[in-house]
């Protein structure tokens, strides 16, 4: 997508919500922010931040770990993918980016593929902040990049049907509160026809082998891929996920009902392995080492419910921190939505 010569300027009324602080004057639109992605990437192939229109005090983080803008992903980047999703918060002058790319050659057959999760956020058309998750993962890149996205994720939620920012958010946050420890009897706001991916693979609602037969979420000792997104949690197989800890929700979408947030998956082992499922039964499962997924997640949000969830994920040090929060934050797992901070 090419960036607009001149952004539509919002009106002071579209830039502000009653919940939203005051935004720039100089403000973008949803083609604008979204251009601002594609120049950033430009600008990262190129290894050349000076094309960039950066404040003064921008500030940028690779995998938790802040940079100098012009290090990191910088170094490698050669091309883009063909995936390209986009969370649009025009009044919170954020845009995240859902996407693949190729490092180490021009020619993407002789490259590495990885996925990425961008965010930017943009003021007075300058940006100030700079967030990626890169996950290097080939074969999951790979399959991210031979989908296609997915058409509801896209749709527009007619206006009489639209759900306020805040409603948005504490909903999708249901499903993390739900899968942190799960018990099997939380609110889990899933429609029939939700579906989660995750690194390009389906994570929900998978085909039974032939020759096998579809596990019993109630008496199962693991939880199952061939499940519904509610079956999932019902099964209160998933309790082994002990902490869902800095859960900042970075973008939402209101037109189109999505919600993205950043957060961080603990799995503690030992004692926690050990759990009561729903029907009394005790079981042991999950990962027997401390170690933490961060997890890049957006969630399709429609009358109330969770349609379409799509995640990128990869396994980092136990206890890793964004770069966005203090420790106390980071520790916590208390919704954040910054895009009001």
């Amino acid at each position: 997508m090419r960036l607009t010569t001149l952004c539509n300027s919002l009106t002071l009324a579209t830039a502000l919500t009653a919940s939203l602080p005051l935004l720039a004057a100089e403000a973008c639109d949803r083609t604008c922010l979204e251009g601002f992605v594609d120049r950033y990437f430009a600008a990262v192939i190129a290894n050349d931040p000076s094309s960039l229109p950066l404040a003064d005090d921008v500030r940028f983080t690779e995998d938790g770990q802040r940079l100098t803008v012009g290090d990191g992903l910088w170094n490698t980047m050669k091309g883009m993918g063909r995936y390209r999703l986009f969370t649009t918060d025009v009044p919170a002058g954020q845009v995240v980016f859902l996407g693949t790319l190729f490092e180490d050659h021009r020619d993407p057959a002789q490259s590495t593929a990885a996925l990425i999760a961008l965010r930017l956020k943009v003021r007075d058309q300058h940006i100030t902040e700079i967030e990626q998750v890169v996950v290097r993962n080939e074969m999951a890149a790979k399959n991210v990049d031979a989908m296609s996205v997915r058409p509801d994720l896209l749709a527009t939620v007619p206006a009489e049907r639209r759900m306020s920012r805040a409603a948005l958010i504490s909903q999708a946050n249901k499903y993390f509160t739900g899968m942190q420890q799960n018990d099997g009897k939380g609110d889990y706001p899933f429609a029939a026809d939700c579906d989660r991916i995750e690194n390009g693979g389906r994570a929900t609602n998978n085909p039974t082998p032939a020759g096998e037969t579809r596990p019993d979420p109630r008496t199962a000792s693991g939880y199952s891929g061939q499940w519904s997104c509610l079956e999932q949690f019902q099964s209160g197989l998933i309790h082994f996920v002990h902490r869902i800890r800095d859960r900042r929700f970075v973008a939402v979408d209101e037109e189109r009902g999505l919600v993205f947030s950043f957060a961080f998956f603990d799995h503690p082992g030992g004692a926690t392995r050990t759990f009561q499922t729903p029907d009394g039964r005790t079981v042991t499962a999950g990962p027997v080492q401390p170690w933490t997924w961060q997890i890049a997640e957006l969630f399709k949000v429609e009358d109330g419910l969770i349609h379409e969830i799509e995640a990128i994920l990869q396994r980092v040090p136990y206890g890793l921190l964004s770069g966005w929060s203090s420790w106390e934050q980071g520790m916590s797992d208390q919704l954040r939505d910054v895009t009001v901070e």
